[in-house]
């Protein structure tokens, strides 16, 4: 890599000149604005070239003409080749993010379906990273896609989905044994042998191998139906059944490819979205869709390179990744060289039967497209009337929202959630649990939650929200009143959402903090509909940590008061007894058998329980 080269407070013709300095070789370069912030980073073959073209009269978009005009300064660096330039971008962009990159954002990895190690193997969802004791079968494109195999391989091989801890604890058989979902090993209803003969056709099944199940579960049928066990006998034709009917969904017939990726991309008004779709076993296992921002005036050629880079980037892609579109093939081919994955085969030609896939995946693209499309005027119609409602300024569209949400003061955690024009903001969502209040004061809690939120926000000059939203009544609203005064935030606009009676939601009544309250508000009004969509997000996030919290508290608390006892032993305990209540059941001589226990440490666990 060559030396970074800096031009700092220079006028535009004085910029000009020294970029004529800039070599003409493969690299990256990056455009840093007045607030020492870098705005952009590009790649290219030849960084002089492209770097000079920036400054010409004309410009194919506006956006492009508000980055130059930004530009107070540019550093370069040089590689080898524009494959290693490629890969440098993509780290950058991901560290910086600057403004007007492109930049697709899908932090969360490859979901999997895991099947665990255990005598008794689980199926699971998993995202993160694997072990080696685990077997492991995907990646699916999404979270529904594993889900629903993970109903199939319950509805055809009965197999358990309980937590370790539930299985080990069980006296009888749960729901799912009684809907036909499990087999029930936790109560012995089926013996080892016979589980582990379903866990295995269910992982041929995963790997592709299904002729060979429906060939197995046949003979199986056949041998129950000689010796007039006809009941036995059906159950195994109704999981044939069921096999055939998900193999016509899935299978792609006719595909020369077992493996691989089908990349659209489609634009329409102005809106880019990208298709993957995922062939892996021969299976189609479905599609995703990605909506680049920060486009510019990138070809979808370029968009395309773009986001084989970064999705790729930490995600190792099947054999075969088939493009319509004719990107720079070497360039493609030499990245994921430099990232060590095994011969990636690009296909920009296409048969019949990939032709076929790609129509599909175009349209899927468009399709999204519209959706989004939906979903943001629908968005945007539901904030101007959110403001109308409020008698606010139009432009008054952040809002942020707070609930509180505890069982009998166990576990307080409070929420924030965000909203802005552009819709929900989850990268800004924050939950905060709550550590000074008495059980159930939920005053004190808001109190809390409001003064660590915007006393940081005020401390690193954090963006503010233009309106919060407060679930609660009076009492809350002139908590929040009183913090924001303050911090001296008292321009942010404050509205408490009291429930209506019964609690019954579309009752309910507004408190402005400047006096005014709307009350019998028509449900069928959209800014109306906002407010209570997002006091429902923030319930909804408030109460999912809560429960986290109280069945962490659950499993760990009981066991940290006990002196001696560390994160090791605990883990341990829990491991071996399967859950807390294993742990209370259990006498000195069976609390002896954990590894790290000893006599005085098992005596004080039994007496801490009993």
């Amino acid at each position: 890599m060559g030396n970074w080269r800096q031009f700092t407070g220079l006028v535009l013709n004085d910029l000009k000149k020294e970029i004529k300095k800039f070599p003409s070789l493969p690299g990256i370069y990056r455009m840093i604005n007045d607030k020492d912030e870098i705005i952009y980073i590009g790649k290219a073959e030849d960084i002089k070239k492209r770097v000079t073209s920036y400054f010409g009269k004309n410009h194919a978009s506006p956006r492009t003409k508000m980055m130059v005009s930004n530009i107070n300064s540019i550093e370069f660096t040089v590689t080898n080749t524009e494959a290693e330039a490629l890969i440098l971008e993509n780290n950058l962009i991901r560290n910086h993010m600057p403004r007007y990159n492109v930049i697709f954002r899908d932090d969360k990895s490859y979901p999997y379906l895991k099947i665990s190690g255990d005598q008794y193997p689980r199926i699971s969802f998993h995202r993160g990273a694997q072990k080696k004791d685990q077997n492991y079968f995907g990646p699916f494109p999404n979270s529904p896609a594993v889900r629903d195999s993970i109903k199939l391989l319950q509805k055809v091989f009965l197999l358990r989905t309980c937590e370790n801890s539930v299985f080990k604890n069980r006296s009888r058989p749960c729901m799912e044994h009684q809907i036909q979902r499990c087999s029930a090993p936790c109560v012995n209803l089926i013996s080892e042998e016979d589980y582990r003969e379903d866990i295995e056709q269910a992982m041929m099944f995963l790997n592709g191998k299904d002729t060979k199940v429906i060939n197995s579960l046949s003979e199986k049928m056949n041998i129950f139906s000689q010796n007039n066990e006809f009941e036995r006998a059906a159950v195994f034709r109704d999981r044939i059944q069921s096999l055939r009917q998900v193999r016509l969904k899935q299978f792609v017939s006719d595909f020369s490819e077992d493996d691989a990726d089908i990349i659209a991309i489609e634009e329409k008004d102005g809106v880019f979205c990208v298709n993957l779709v995922m062939i892996r076993n021969t299976k189609h296992l479905g599609d995703k869709s990605f909506f680049p921002k920060g486009i510019a005036d990138n070809t979808d050629n370029n968009i395309l390179e773009i986001f084989i880079a970064q999705y790729y980037d930490e995600k190792s892609p099947p054999p075969v990744v088939i493009i319509e579109k004719k990107v720079n093939k070497d360039l493609l081919e030499k990245f994921f060289e430099l990232k060590n994955y095994k011969k990636i085969k690009i296909i920009t030609r296409l048969t019949n039967e990939k032709r076929m896939w790609m129509e599909m995946a175009k349209k899927n693209a468009l399709i999204a497209i519209s959706q989004k499309s939906n979903e943001t005027l629908s968005f945007k119609n539901k904030i101007k009337a959110f403001t109308q409602l409020l008698k606010i300024p139009s432009n008054k569209t952040r809002i942020e929202c707070f609930d509180v949400s505890h069982m009998m003061g166990e576990g307080t955690v409070a929420s924030c959630v965000v909203f802005d024009k552009n819709g929900i903001q989850k990268k800004d969502y924050r939950r905060y649990n709550i550590k000074n209040n008495k059980p159930g004061d939920d005053y004190a809690a808001m109190q809390e939650v409001l003064e660590r939120r915007y006393k940081k926000i005020v401390d690193t000059d954090g963006v503010r929200p233009d309106v919060v939203l407060i679930d609660g009544g009076k009492g809350q609203l002139g908590i929040a009143v009183k913090i924001m005064k303050q911090l001296s935030l008292d321009d942010i606009i404050l509205v408490g959402v009291t429930k209506g009676e019964k609690r019954k939601s579309g009752a309910e009544t507004l408190h402005i903090a400047n006096g005014d309250i709307l009350e019998n508000i028509d449900i069928n009004n959209m800014g109306f509909q906002l407010i209570i969509q997002i006091r429902d997000e923030a319930h909804r996030f408030a109460i999912t940590g809560h429960r986290a919290r109280r069945k962490k508290a659950r499993f760990t608390s009981s066991l940290e008061e006990i002196e001696g006892i560390g994160q090791t032993k605990r883990r341990n305990l829990l491991v071996y007894f399967g859950g807390i209540q294993g742990i209370k059941e259990a006498d000195v001589r069976e609390l002896l058998l954990v590894e790290g226990i000893n006599v005085k440490l098992a005596e004080s666990i039994y007496n801490h329980f009993h």
